[in-house]
């Protein structure tokens, strides 16, 4: 739970969409276990993913994190 709470602040913070890998960056996950957290939080809704990136959804607005360094 913290360490989904740590990807879904790492995304925020971006404000664009993000790649695994650079939430990893961003968080020091191992970037393994950062597409895990990801996946877990897409099946729970709380963020969606256009086109290999990912991005956290707060109630009917976007927020984007990181995407394409």
């Amino acid at each position: 739970e913290d360490k989904e709470q740590m990807v879904l602040e790492a995304m925020e913070k971006a404000g664009k969409p993000v790649r695994p890998g650079d939430v990893a960056k961003s968080t020091g996950l191992d970037e393994g276990e950062v597409s895990e957290i990801i996946r877990s939080l897409k099946k729970k809704g709380k963020i969606t993913s256009p086109k290999g990136a990912f991005t956290r959804q707060l109630n009917e607005n976007t927020i984007f994190a990181k995407n394409d360094l």
